[in-house]
């Protein structure tokens, strides 16, 4: 496998990935948004300007970016898998997406959801904007580092023979350390009028799109790979028959 088809792969799997997980929040995430940007319009009375785009248009931006950003992951994904791949091509391609998949998601995605969840819109301001986008992606980094941290610690502990509560110990305790990192991140500081079933609803459903595209990159990966393996053995049994 080369890495380019790897990466094709990954991108193939997340832009499909990216369709389903929009899909996702056009029917289940749109009608808490469209709350949202009512109660917004109402807090900001006659002095709120007409939508710039239609809600319509908006959809379709909506899903255009989420493919687009699908099929980037995606193609880090590949990417990822590739470097894996090279160091044990004997692992069972299956099991590897998804165990990548899961810890993209968890570096990616949950961990820095911890932090900050992500809030409808009408909340945040335009002054506190670039300070939370800079916190948002130092989660993303501490989320990053802390999963790859301790998978290497988890391998290497293995490598060595460790007793069985070590390796699965010191993993959980390098994740403590990085949620501690994450905390010690400032907070936005801006206040949240939201009514809290409103916010916790968009917050969830936002997590379960993100759930829904690390999981069909993962299963979309892991199916292509046992595809292609099941391939390669049967040109193998021809070129033996």
């Amino acid at each position: 496998m080369s890495l380019l088809s790897l990466m094709g792969r990954g991108g193939l799997a997340g832009a499909c990935a990216g369709a389903l997980s929009a899909v996702v929040s056009l029917v289940l995430a749109e009608p808490v948004i469209d709350r949202a940007i009512a109660l917004e319009h109402a807090n900001a009375g006659e002095g709120h300007g007409a939508e710039l785009f239609s809600r319509d248009t908006q959809h379709i931006g909506m899903l255009v970016s989420v493919i687009l950003a699908g099929m980037a992951i995606g193609l880090l994904f590949g990417l990822v898998y590739a470097v894996l791949h090279r160091r044990d091509p004997g692992a069972d391609p299956w099991g590897r997406a998804l165990r990548l998949a899961g810890a993209g998601f968890l570096g990616v995605a949950f961990l820095p959801f911890l932090r900050y969840p992500t809030n409808p819109p009408g909340v945040g301001s335009e002054a506190t904007q670039q300070a939370r986008t800079v916190t948002w992606l130092a989660a993303i980094a501490i989320g990053l580092a802390t999963v790859s941290a301790a998978g290497l610690l988890a391998g290497r502990l293995a490598e060595r023979g460790a007793a069985l509560p070590l390796r699965q110990s010191a993993p959980v305790g390098v994740v403590l350390v990085g949620l501690a990192l994450l905390f010690a991140l400032p907070s936005s500081g801006d206040p949240i009028s939201t009514p809290a079933d409103l916010l916790w609803s968009f917050r969830l459903l936002s997590l379960l799109a993100s759930v829904v595209l690390w999981a069909g990159i993962g299963v979309g990966f892991g199916l292509a790979g046992l595809r292609a393996g099941a391939v390669a053995n049967t040109a193998a049994v021809r070129a033996a028959a």
